[in-house]
């Protein structure tokens, strides 16, 4: 059964058998996580597509898939349009398509496992109204039908150590419990995988760049918990490691866990928890008190522990991503253009030189020219793209290590990148250097600071399509909630110890893409004198240079310049002591003086083959907040073979 026709045949007659007329297939698996591991890529095996959000529904005699925006092109070159319809998420809602598209009378299947409540609520409704039955089924007919389907891994789980976690999984659960009581429940179900790592203090390796042990669990609210996963993968010493009042159970012993709670009241996310979960506890009698995940907002909040372990990952990270920089700067300037694969990999060769690296925290968006304007490319999804002159390379990468976990994107110019280039570049980090700058008080939410970032290239009449900013855990999910940056309406206020991103962007479809994010931590700021509350502000944590030959500074204001020359400061002498030779010498070019015509290897090596230094197309003259970026320090970093008239011209391009 190796064609996606034969696939579809196999799953139609399941369908037959079962008497239905349509058959709904998520990306998602019965975890909803945003990674799911190879074994539960169900979507994948019955269309070919990759994406990381997708439905496909099946029919008698027809299947159509769902994307989102993002993958509009991708679907098109993955899925077979003699076999599916393609079809827009938002545009088009399947459950709407589907009420259309059958007649009253008819059932449409759907694995309760693999829905949130909530969907599975608003689905059954909107079937309703056109006559339509949405039936749960006991087995997923994927699984019966997908004979070579690859078995789970078995890893077993990492228990992290306290100066890791900075608190107990006993004092966390005791907390937790004590917050569950207060909301009038007996139990909670803590369903986020990545909430139930966090509150046991484990970490896993079930899903490829989530550091997670993959199940779910029931807390009570005198701090005992019921963990359901496979028992194999829980090493010796866990007992003693979460102390007393840990249950390990194989999840095929949940159903019967929840019937224990009958008359009890559980608390339970209708929008996070599968529906399975939810409908057998209230199939057993318990009663379902709706509410947000107890553990998301503690751990959200990090620690003193959390925060050191993440500044420490961060310098590592900026030491690797540095080197990975002035290599690439090197190989430019010898006319080595190589390929976004090879880009790729010779960045993770430099991250996973640390001893504490355990993995990259999600695949590596490494995009040359065209490729960077498609904010979720894949290199391995197609034929990799390769760098060429005149343009860009976008590399937006992070890592998971044992005490933290980074995300950062920076955008480098492949020799000159034009003056249009420049100036949506700048655009974007006036907007970067707004959001980084922002001083608020208790009770902001990221929607409301999310114009902070826009607001310069709407008023140039440009903008992106995704948020500005996400939660990153504490060697967890790279992206974390409840906390957000962007334009959709969120209610979790911003609190200190949260890390976010802050990645604004500018993509011009087929010709070029750029971002600038660096991940922020929220803290509370000394208070100014006569200010009647506290306000709150960030902190970098990445600590890696940006591109100045991607910046115009007549586009930006004195401030902005001087924000630049001190962030560049501060990468200066906190990260150069931790690098020695050209790496060094590449990072104190990199970060000495404000933006425009970038002088090191690359530059360099140009100037000694063609005797000049090219001066990038409409570049303003430089104005004086940016004398630190000196000839001296230019004259340094040419070769002995670069002439006279080479230093001539390289003045020219300097500041007076």
């Amino acid at each position: 059964m190796n064609s996606i026709a034969e696939r579809l045949d196999a799953v139609r007659e399941q369908m037959r058998q079962r008497g239905l007329d349509a058959l709904i297939v998520p990306r998602a698996d019965e975890y909803l996580g945003e990674y799911i591991p190879a074994s539960n890529e169900r979507l994948r095996w019955i269309s070919g597509f990759t994406g990381s959000a997708g439905v496909v529904i099946v029919l008698a005699d027809a299947a159509a898939i769902f994307v989102d925006g993002r993958y509009t092109v991708q679907v098109r070159q993955q899925v077979s349009a003699e076999l599916f319809e393609f079809l827009h998420l938002v545009d088009e809602p399947h459950a709407r398509w589907l009420g259309k598209r059958l007649g009253e009378g008819r059932r449409v299947g759907y694995d309760p496992r693999m829905h949130t409540l909530t969907w599975q609520k608003k689905t059954a409704d909107t079937l309703a109204r056109s006559g339509v039955e949405l039936a749960a089924l006991d087995e997923n007919l994927i699984d019966l039908c997908w004979r070579d389907r690859p078995q789970p891994e078995r890893h077993p789980a990492i228990l992290l150590e306290m100066r890791y976690t900075g608190k107990s999984s006993a004092d966390k659960r005791r907390e937790i419990g004590a917050a569950i009581a207060g909301q009038g429940a007996d139990a909670a179900l803590v369903f986020a995988a990545d909430s139930v790592a966090w509150l046991l203090n484990i970490r896993g390796s079930d899903v490829p760049h989530l550091p997670l042990v993959l199940g779910y669990a029931l807390l009570h609210a005198d701090g005992k918990l019921a963990f359901f996963t496979d028992p194999l993968k829980i090493p010796a010493g866990f007992e003693a490691h979460t102390g007393k009042g840990v249950e390990v159970l194989p999840e095929s012993e949940a159903d019967a866990s929840f019937r224990a709670l009958a008359g009890r009241r559980v608390l339970a996310d209708p929008d996070t928890a599968n529906a399975w979960c939810q409908l057998r506890l209230a199939a057993h009698g318990a009663e379902l008190v709706a509410g947000a995940d107890p553990v998301l907002l503690p751990k959200a909040c990090k620690n003193a522990a959390e925060i050191a372990g993440m500044r420490a990952a961060h310098l590592r990270d900026a030491v690797a991503e540095i080197r990975f920089l002035a290599w690439l700067d090197a190989e430019v300037a010898a006319q080595r253009l190589h390929d976004e694969a090879t880009l790729c990999e010779r960045l993770h060769a430099f991250r996973a030189a640390d001893p504490l690296f355990k993995d990259l925290s999600f695949d590596t968006i490494s995009a040359a020219g065209g490729n960077a304007a498609m904010c979720h490319y894949r290199h391995s999804d197609t034929d990799p793209g390769r760098l060429a002159m005149n343009g860009v390379y976008l590399v937006d990468s992070g890592a998971q290590y044992l005490d933290g976990t980074t995300d950062i994107t920076r955008t480098i110019a492949i020799g000159d990148a034009g003056a249009e280039i420049r100036r949506m570049a700048t655009l974007v980090l006036k907007g970067h250097i707004a959001l980084d700058q922002a001083r608020f008080p208790k009770g902001t939410t990221g929607t409301q600071l999310d114009v902070l970032a826009r607001q310069f290239l709407w008023r140039e009449g440009f903008d992106y399509d995704h948020g500005t900013g996400h939660g990153v855990g504490s060697f967890l999910s790279v992206h974390e909630g409840p906390q957000r940056i962007g334009k959709a309406c969120s209610t979790a206020e911003l609190s200190p110890g949260m890390v976010v991103s802050n990645e604004p962007g500018y993509y011009k479809a087929d010709c070029y893409g750029i971002r600038h994010e660096n991940l922020l931590l929220v803290k509370e700021l000394a208070q100014q004198p006569g200010a009647d509350r506290a306000m709150y502000g960030f902190e970098a944590l990445t600590l890696v240079p940006f591109d100045r030959a991607l910046l115009d500074p007549a586009l930006m204001t004195g401030e902005e310049i001087a924000w630049l020359n001190a962030y560049h400061r501060r990468v200066r002498e906190t990260i150069a002591p931790l690098l020695d030779g050209s790496d060094r010498a590449w990072l104190e070019n990199a970060t000495r003086g404000g933006p425009g015509p970038r002088v090191g290897s690359q530059r360099a090596a140009v100037t000694a083959s063609t005797g000049c230094v090219p001066r990038a197309r409409g570049a303003r003259p430089m104005t004086s907040p940016l004398r630190p970026f000196t000839s001296q320090i230019a004259r340094k970093a040419l070769p002995p073979s670069a002439g006279s008239t080479c230093m001539r011209t390289l003045r020219l391009s300097l500041p007076p």
